[in-house]
C-alpha cells in the first residue's frame, strides 16, 4: 500500500480537516491544526507531504521519526500539529485496512465507556449557575469553565471574588457529586493564581487547570505546596519531551497532552505512559473537531491513566458549525450518564461526511484568537 495523495480542507468553525489517500483506496482522515493558525499549518502539513507520497502508510512509527527529526529543527506548535493529523489520519488507514479500531493496535480496551465533560459559561463567565443546571440535567457528571475573564499581572480583590463567587453559584447548583473543572487558561500570572487558588479551595475544584503559562511550569510546585487542589497541565506542551521535565519535577497531577498537537495518538500514549510511570492522571485536551475527539477516544480506551475527556459539543467556539455537523453517524458521540461508550468501528472510528466538508471548506474560515488589553491598554492573555 501506498500514499497517494493529501488533501486539505478548512472548514468551519476553526478546524482544518486532512484526507489521505491511498493507492488500495482507503483513505484516513485526521486534524492538524492550530487554533488561529489554520493557514501556517496547511503549509506545514503540504511540506510534509514531500517525505509521505509514495510512502507505506502502515511505517507510522518510522515517518513520525522522519517528519520529527529529518527536517533539523524540531518541535513546536506547528510543525507537531502539523504531525499529529498526518499520524492520526495514518492510524485511521490502518485500523481500517486491519479491520479493528486503533485502540485494539494500541494493546486492547481497557474500559467500556469514557467519561466526558461539558463546557459552561464562555470566555468570560456569565450565567454560569444555569448552564450548570442545563448540563447535569443532560447528563453530564463533570463540567469546566474559565475561572476568570481577563486579569492583570497583579489585580484587584474584586476580581478574585468574583471567580469565587462564580464558583460558589456553580457549586450551590449542583452540588458536590459534580466534578467541576476550573481552566486558569494561562491568564493568571503566580502571584494572582496563590490567591485564586486559596480562596477556590472550599469549594473542592476538579482541578485546576494551567494555573500558569506553561513556560511559567516552575511556578507550580509553589502552587502545588499552597493547595490540595489537583493541578493539571499540559494542552500547549509538545511530545514526550515537552513533557518529561513537568513529569520528573512531580508538580502536576493530571496532564493534559493535545492528540492535534502534542504528536498524534501514538506519541500521546508514550507520553500517558510517562506519567503512569509518575503516578500522574491524563485528561486529553480536545476543544476541537470530530476526527480530534475520535482520536482522543482510541488512546483513552487503552490507557489505563486516563480518566475523563474534553468534547467541544456546543462550546463557545463552535459558531456557525459544530461537532457532529461533519459525521454520518452522529450517535457516535451519544453521551449518556456523562460517558460515551466504546466505539468499534475499524479505525478511528468514525465516518466523516466527505460531501459536507467538502461544502463547507468552500465556505472556510479565517478565525482569530481575540486579543484583549488591560484598561491601561497593555495586551493580556487571553
Amino acid at each position: 500500500m501506498k500514499i497517494v495523495s493529501m488533501e486539505l480542507f478548512q472548514v468551519p468553525p476553526r478546524w482544518l480537516f486532512l484526507k489521505i489517500t491511498t493507492d488500495e483506496g482507503i483513505a484516513g482522515w485526521g486534524e492538524p491544526v492550530v487554533e488561529g493558525r489554520a493557514d501556517t499549518v496547511r503549509t506545514a502539513v503540504e511540506e510534509l507531504g514531500d517525505y509521505l507520497i509514495g510512502r507505506d502508510p502502515g511505517q507510522i512509527e518510522d515517518l513520525w521519526q522522519v517528519m520529527y527529526r529529518g527536517g533539523f529543527y524540531r518541535g513546536g506548535p506547528i510543525l507537531t500539529s502539523a504531525i499529529s493529523g498526518i499520524e492520526q489520519a495514518l492510524w485511521d488507514i490502518k485500523g481500517q485496512r486491519l479491520g479493528v479500531p486503533v485502540y485494539e493496535l494500541l494493546g486492547g480496551a481497557v474500559r467500556d465507556r469514557m467519561k466526558v465533560y461539558a463546557w459552561i459559561g464562555g470566555d468570560r463567565p456569565e450565567d454560569v449557575a444555569t448552564a450548570a443546571k442545563a448540563q447535569v440535567s443532560a447528563g453530564y457528571t463533570a463540567l469546566k469553565m474559565n475561572g476568570t475573564a481577563d486579569m492583570e499581572w497583579i489585580d484587584s480583590s474584586e476580581k478574585i471574588m468574583q471567580a469565587v463567587q462564580n464558583m460558589a453559584t456553580v457549586r450551590e447548583a449542583v452540588g458536590y457529586g459534580i466534578g467541576i473543572g476550573i481552566d486558569f487558561h494561562g491568564r493568571v500570572h503566580k502571584g494572582m493564581a496563590k490567591a485564586l487558588i486559596k480562596e477556590l479551595e472550599p469549594f473542592k475544584p476538579m482541578f485546576i487547570e494551567e494555573p500558569v503559562l506553561p513556560e511559567n511550569n516552575e511556578a507550580l510546585k509553589q502552587l502545588s505546596q499552597i493547595s490540595s487542589i489537583p493541578i493539571a497541565t499540559g494542552e500547549r506542551m509538545y511530545t514526550r519531551w515537552g513533557f518529561k521535565q513537568l513529569l520528573a519535577e512531580g508538580t502536576a497531577d493530571i496532564i493534559q497532552p493535545d492528540l492535534s498537537h502534542a504528536g498524534g495518538i501514538w506519541e500521546v500514549r508514550k507520553i500517558a505512559a510517562m506519567a503512569e510511570a509518575y503516578d500522574v492522571a491524563v485528561a486529553p485536551h480536545c476543544p476541537l473537531g470530530p476526527i480530534a475527539l475520535a482520536a482522543s477516544l482510541q488512546l483513552d480506551f487503552c490507557t489505563p491513566n486516563a480518566f475523563i475527556q474534553e468534547q467541544s459539543l456546543g462550546i463557545h467556539y463552535n459558531q456557525g458549525s459544530d461537532l457532529l455537523d461533519y459525521l454520518e453517524d452522529r450517535s457516535v458521540f451519544d453521551y449518556k450518564d456523562g460517558f460515551v461508550e466504546r466505539m468499534k468501528t475499524p479505525g478511528l472510528g468514525v465516518k466523516i461526511n466527505e460531501e459536507k466538508v467538502r461544502e463547507m471548506a468552500a465556505v472556510g474560515h479565517r478565525w482569530r484568537n481575540p486579543i484583549w488589553r488591560n484598561v491601561d491598554g497593555s495586551v493580556t492573555e487571553w
